[in-house]
């Protein structure tokens, strides 16, 4: 089946991007990931790539290789995990994407348990500031917030979140009346920026049956790129910042934080967990999707019931 070997050592080589990058993914010596990438294109009679050793650039004919090749490879592993489906134990490679705030808080502690009752499995968690697709650079699972992104592919809300007005104890005790989000400008928010985004606007739906939306600009003298900073500058009574629920709730539970504007909420920041839509989704990628949404139920309890009744969404 040196066939499919080839297959599978072409989308390591391609994803990785270089010779050097592939040799050392594989455990293999440069001039062996070379000498077998010369033997793949004379088998084959085309050139694949171009390469140097930082650097690999796929001809028309590599691109068309990889693609059907990850084709040809996907319906083998399904086919081999139909025939496997009876058995008890799950199994085979898995890689999840998430951001690194909401990864390492729930997403990594779910994984550990999940590889624990799964010892087969080969799983591996990616954590980036920009959410990666499925099918990216071998993701399997993107754990991402909003809307889903491509109609090709599912969708499973494991987490339903708002963003949440608030500040410490202290600093609510000398500020001025706030009634709307018109107010925060007259106060100091601690702005979070990154992704290139502008959090200098903040938007607001009102908690009554209108559904009324406002946004407002804010500053303030202190803003950080990370989240965790931001959460200690208001915990130190620097100002008021807007976080997601599922990062504050035990500061709010606890007394540490106060939520403001009692009237009003942030939008909403719901986490789905994306994959790909296809005939066979491996139980590896079914099960800790389920594992995922389970499991945020137990971590995070946020359910408010002044929500909107339009909060309880369907899922996948």
């Amino acid at each position: 089946m040196a066939q499919f070997d080839d297959l599978a050592f072409f989308q390591h080589l391609a994803r990785a991007g270089s010779l050097t990058a592939t040799a050392r993914i594989l455990g293999l010596s440069l001039s062996a990931v070379s000498k077998r990438l010369k033997q793949l294109e004379a088998r084959l009679g085309v050139s694949l790539a171009s390469r140097t050793t930082r650097r690999l650039t796929l001809t028309p004919e590599g691109e068309r290789y990889l693609v059907r090749g990850a084709a040809i490879l996907e319906e083998l592993g399904e086919l081999e995990e139909a025939l496997g489906a009876q058995r008890a134990e799950l199994s085979g490679p898995l890689r999840i994407n998430a951001t690194f705030g909401f990864g390492r808080r729930h997403v990594a502690p779910l994984l550990s348990d999940f590889c624990a009752r799964h010892p087969e499995v080969d799983a591996s968690l990616e954590l980036s500031n920009f959410p990666m697709m499925p099918g990216e650079q071998g993701v399997d699972i993107s754990v991402r917030i909003g809307k889903l992104p491509d109609s090709r592919l599912m969708a499973k809300l494991i987490l339903a979140n708002r963003r949440v007005p608030c500040a410490a104890p202290a600093y609510v005790a000398r500020m001025s009346r706030l009634d709307a989000p018109a107010d925060l400008a007259r106060h100091p928010c601690l702005v979070l920026r990154e992704n290139d985004s502008d959090f200098a606007v903040w938007r607001f739906q009102h908690r009554g049956g209108d559904g009324e939306e406002q946004s407002v600009k804010v500053s303030g003298p202190l803003a950080s790129n990370d989240g965790e900073v931001i959460v200690r500058l208001a915990l130190d009574g620097h100002g008021v910042m807007l976080r997601s629920r599922w990062d504050v709730h035990e500061h709010l539970a606890a007394g540490r934080l106060v939520e403001l504007l009692p009237d009003w909420q942030g939008v909403r920041a719901d986490f789905h967990a994306v994959y790909r839509q296809r005939r066979h989704v491996p139980a590896r990628i079914r099960t800790f999707v389920d594992h995922l949404a389970n499991g945020m139920n137990e971590r995070v309890a946020i359910r408010d019931n002044r929500h909107f009744p339009s909060d309880t969404m369907s899922t996948s």
